[in-house]
């Protein structure tokens, strides 16, 4: 889908309605995890310096509707002006005329944080009035928040309707090409690392991407529905019985494709588990054969298939990973998350292209979050977009 971009438009004296993702996670006041402000300053910054001002809309978790001080996006305004090194005018509205009132009154260069986009009920509902309020505030609309481009919500996929030219930021830009140009046409060979909690969730990319990739690497409680489909034990881990066959299909496909389709040899297990308080108990292995006794549950894959699966990616030309290989989120379970992201991170020969999620806060966390092509700011929009689905908030875009 080529859209028109930001790039393609006139901004000088114009007033840029611009939706962005600021849905950063937030404790007692302050931003924990900035990714996503970064993400959004190109497309903010190109913006001003061509002379435009910058009206900024955002959602801040689940509102449901209402007006809840908790998701204001005040503490967001300051970071962002941080960020950008100049003051962001914060607008304690996103309709109406205290807002347009508000809007009128900034100068060319200037740049405006509207309020939570979710405190009014159509929001979610993808209400044209709602819409029309939001176009009200500008002269050109730009969607960036690639996160959100998955729903078709008023301010993502409405507005487009009613504020013309509707075109794309720097961000979802880049989303487009590396998830879709470059894994499209990805060079070869391509590998993809595949994990994550359910077959059932995935089922549908690792159809499509066994159309296009050389070799997929499974890791994640997703693994243990495919040990099932070959016979294995899982003691206690995280499987869904119902997915056997689907599971079967899935390897069926990749036999005949001639894809090499590869499965964790050996996992490490624990005979207890607290995801609460961060806790595990004793820790083991799955037995030679790779099964999982009763009473144990898989938590990562094992060293043997991580060494297996990183002299995969060393000869990678393009790497997709999306979903982790296990509960990196607790010390003794990480090691084999840990392991691919530095594979992944030492092949800089490789377009590395990481997708959403979880896999993105496993590969910073191990450190690697610098030493990779790209990462996707979208969660379950990565997701439905490699499924090969129209993301609403993108399709409303203009054509080039």
């Amino acid at each position: 889908m080529a859209k028109k971009t930001i790039e393609d438009i006139d901004l000088k004296g114009k007033k840029a309605v611009i939706r962005v993702d600021f849905n950063v996670p937030l404790q007692g006041g302050k931003i924990t995890d900035n990714t996503r402000i970064l993400g959004a300053l190109p497309t903010i910054k190109h913006v001003i310096e061509q002379g435009g001002t910058a009206i900024l809309l955002s959602h801040l978790g689940r509102p449901k509707g209402q007006v809840n001080p908790k998701f204001s996006l005040a503490p967001v305004a300051k970071a962002l002006a941080d960020e950008l090194g100049q003051p962001v005018v914060f607008i304690p509205e996103s309709r109406g005329e205290a807002a347009e009132k508000a809007v009128s009154e900034l100068s060319a260069g200037s740049v405006a944080l509207m309020e939570n986009v979710r405190f009014h009920e159509g929001e979610e509902k993808n209400d044209p009035e709602l819409a029309k309020d939001f176009a009200k505030l500008g002269d050109v609309f730009i969607n960036d928040a690639f996160g959100t481009a998955h729903r078709a919500h008023a301010s993502t996929a409405g507005i487009a309707s009613f504020l013309k030219p509707a075109v794309a930021g720097f961000l979802i830009q880049s989303e487009l090409e590396y998830l879709g140009e470059k894994t499209e046409s990805a060079e070869s060979p391509f590998v993809v690392i595949l994990g994550g909690a359910k077959v059932s969730d995935k089922i549908t990319v690792i159809d499509r991407l066994l159309d296009k990739a050389d070799t997929i690497l499974i890791g994640g409680a997703m693994a243990y529905t495919f040990a099932l489909a070959n016979g294995k034990t899982v003691g206690d881990s995280l499987a869904e019985p119902k997915f056997i066959e689907t599971a079967k299909a899935a390897m069926k496909k990749a036999k005949e494709k001639g894809v090499k389709f590869m499965l964790p040899v050996d996992n490490v297990t624990v005979d207890s588990l607290d995801f609460d308080n961060m806790s595990v108990g004793n820790i083991g292995a799955s037995d030679e054969s790779g099964n999982i006794p009763d009473g144990w549950e898989g938590v990562d894959i094992g060293p043997k298939t991580a060494a297996l699966y990183a002299a995969e990616l060393a000869g990678a030309k393009t790497i997709l990973m999306n979903g982790p290989m296990g509960i990196f989120e607790i010390e003794a379970c990480a090691k084999g998350s840990f392991a691919i992201a530095e594979a992944v991170a030492k092949n800089q020969d490789a377009i590395s292209i990481i997708g959403g999620g979880d896999s993105v806060k496993a590969v910073k966390q191990a450190g690697f979050g610098d030493q990779v092509s790209f990462i996707s700011t979208g969660g379950g929009a990565s997701l439905e977009f490699l499924e090969g689905k129209s993301l609403p908030g993108v399709a409303a875009l203009e054509e080039k």
